[in-house]
């Protein structure tokens, strides 16, 4: 069963991939389609096989790797939070695809693209079935690549082709510090696979390593190196900057990427590496102020964002600084509740602006749209959903899993506790203002497209419209039906050993559940503030964001543009790097190696060559005196030699 749902997606890639072209549209949309189907029904088979059955599989697929010390297999570890992850790509990965069916309906290149998707959902599979780091970094390359191939699908697109190089490369700094923390551990503990390594951690608690002039301690050196591969790869605070170009792709790609699989890659990482993080309190006060910090930078700036895809992602970004302070507290199962119910309802935020932008003939700035809720009413309805689920509307999903982060938060009692809280409540105002103020300048008030575009405003067909009731009913009850599993009384029996306390007396998510009754109501109270100031702002009185952002210029245009960090990285990285490569290929390469290497030796053999060919001049009497020339030269050289 395992085999089937990781290897299907891959299988169905390649026939898509490479026959294609003899499948025609519809074949190679039934193969990935097909393929995803399965793999998402029996992942739900696998959720109530391990997890509710409180099991955990096993499978070894081959023997992968045996050089020297050096030995591991390609296996599968199938525990509870393989299960669920299995359950949140799969299924998200499979409505993605029928959704890609009417959404791409008009591409020239559908086979190409859904190879594309069921290529991501393989790589992204073999990351969080792998029983070993080596495995792990596989499925984290391949999604990598896949990420780069899908938002670069419209290669004729110079912004296309950037925002892919950019993510490439960006992640590739992630991925270099998950890298030299993979051979860390492989050099202190001997091994690769988790079983075995997190087996060595208790020993190695206390020691140090000499790096430079500094002793640093051993794990928290090696939680900081695995975490900023998380960080690029769920764009936190310093490596976000590939996230919002991102949108540059397709929407099912942002919807695919941006929901359920590749920013979910480095809050499961982090989990699946509880045993060895809880080792080093330092590292988890880190992973909770790059969270903290990330929910609140990513929150501001989603406020001013005109683009409808770009509210969505800074939303991302700053629902993933939500999961990574949970996990900074401890609270590793809120975390991954908050991942779980969070996959629908993005999933849900990201198809539903496809579907307003195909209405809108591919317009993308909410500027432009307005009085939408009359012609597309079924859109409208569903991108509410996905906007209560968001804001922690009361038994709405997200009001389970992100209440019970900013409660653990507040119950942890860690360094960062509370600077996480208070991020955690502030970020929440600004999430439910800038959630509402997309849906009222796209639903609501008169509408600002042109004349022609209001002409052709329809709602999308059944293809669009399935995959976004199902993910509506994951937005509005997954946190209801599942949150005594994930965080509730079944807590322990649901998890078993896939998510490790050291101190099992202090556990994080009972104390949760325990706060003073103000905390509970925090969420709540700041969810509704930001719903009315949205509502004065844009429904009431819609001239208050221009006066406002007139008012407090600064602080607005800080926002807009970011907080400038595209323009300080270009600053301090991009432009010295472009001016040390012109320098390098000008002055090094051209003047200097071409100058006396290829083009010297071949200009000096032209110059041989002219010398030589003013002697060709056609004249016996010329070659003739040459002649006796060479002979005298002979002579005078035989008789001088015999002398």
């Amino acid at each position: 069963m395992y085999q089937i749902i990781v290897f299907g997606p891959l299988l169905a890639a390649v026939i898509a991939g490479l026959f294609g072209k003899r499948l025609g549209d519809k074949g190679a949309q039934f193969v990935t389609c097909g393929a995803l189907i399965l793999s998402a029904f029996l992942s739900w088979v696998a959720l109530f096989q391990v997890a509710f059955g409180h099991s955990v599989e096993h499978v070894t697929v081959m023997n992968w790797v045996s050089s020297g010390d050096l030995n591991f297999n390609w296996g599968f570890k199938i525990d509870s939070l393989t299960a669920v992850m299995l359950v949140v790509v799969n299924t998200v990965s499979c409505l993605v695809h029928i959704y890609s069916v009417g959404y791409m309906s008009h591409d020239p290149h559908k086979p190409r693209f859904m190879a594309y998707l069921s290529f991501f959902t393989f790589a992204m599979l073999m990351l969080v079935t792998a029983d070993n780091f080596v495995q792990m970094f596989f499925g984290w390359e391949g999604v990598g690549l896949a990420s780069y191939l899908l938002i670069g699908f419209w290669y004729k697109k110079p912004s296309a082709c950037a925002a892919a190089i950019k993510a490439f490369i960006v992640n590739r700094v992630g991925d270099f510090g998950f890298a030299l923390g993979i051979f860390t551990l492989f050099m202190v503990t001997g091994a690769v696979d988790f079983e075995t390594v997190f087996a060595a951690i208790p020993q190695l608690e206390g020691q140090t390593i000499h790096f430079l002039w500094m002793d640093l301690d051993l794990i928290t050196t090696i939680c900081i190196l695995l975490f900023i591969g998380a960080m690029g790869k769920s764009a936190q605070l310093g490596l976000h900057t590939w996230l919002p170009d991102a949108m540059e792709g397709p929407t099912p790609v942002s919807a695919l990427i941006h929901a359920a699989t590749m920013v979910t890659a480095g809050v499961f990482m982090v989990a699946r590496c509880s045993p060895i993080f809880e080792y080093s309190p330092d590292a988890l006060a880190f992973v909770a102020l790059i969270g903290a910090s990330t929910a609140i930078f990513a929150a501001t700036i989603g406020t001013t964002q005109n683009d409808i895809k770009r509210v969505i992602a800074y939303s991302t970004c700053s629902q993933l600084g939500y999961m990574f302070f949970a996990l900074g507290v401890s609270a590793y199962g809120a975390a991954i509740f908050h991942l779980f119910t969070h996959a629908f309802f993005k999933a849900l935020l990201f198809l539903g602006s496809g579907s307003v932008i195909h209405a809108m003939s591919d317009e993308q700035d909410m500027r432009k749209m307005g009085g939408l809720r009359k012609k597309i009413p079924a859109t409208f309805a569903m991108m509410t959903i996905g906007t209560l689920a968001l804001t922690g509307f009361p038994f709405f999903a997200g009001y389970y899993s992100k209440d019970m982060i900013i409660e653990a938060a507040f119950a942890s009692g860690s360094s960062m506790s509370g600077y996480a809280f208070a991020m955690g409540v502030l970020a929440a105002l600004l999430t439910s203002f800038y959630s509402w103020r997309l849906i009222f300048m796209t639903f609501f008030g008169k509408s600002r497209a042109s004349k022609s575009v209001q002409d052709h405003v329809h709602e999308s067909g059944n293809w669009m419209m399935v995959p976004l009731y199902v993910l509506a009913a994951g937005a509005v009850g997954a946190g209801f039906l599942f949150k005594d599993y994930f965080v509730g009384h079944h807590y322990k029996d649901f998890w078993g050993h896939a998510l490790f306390l050291k101190d099992a007396a202090h556990n994080v998510m009972e104390e949760a559940h325990h706060v003073p009754g103000w905390v509970m109501a925090a969420p709540f109270v700041v969810m509704v503030t930001g719903f009315l100031i949205a509502v004065y702002a844009y429904i009431i009185k819609p001239e208050t964001p221009a006066a406002f952002s007139g008012t407090f210029r600064h602080l607005y245009n800080l926002f807009y543009n970011k907080w400038y960090v595209d323009e300080i990285y270009d600053f301090l990285f991009v432009n010295p790097a472009k001016k040390l490569g012109l320098f390098l290929w000008k002055k090094g390469d051209e003047n200097i190696i071409d100058r006396y290497g290829p083009d010297g030796a071949a200009e000096g053999v032209m110059i041989l060559a002219r010398k030589f060919k003013a002697l060709q001049s056609g004249y016996v009497y010329h070659y003739a005196f040459a002649m006796l020339i060479g002979i005298a030269a002979f002579v005078t050289w035989f008789v001088g030699g015999a002398s």
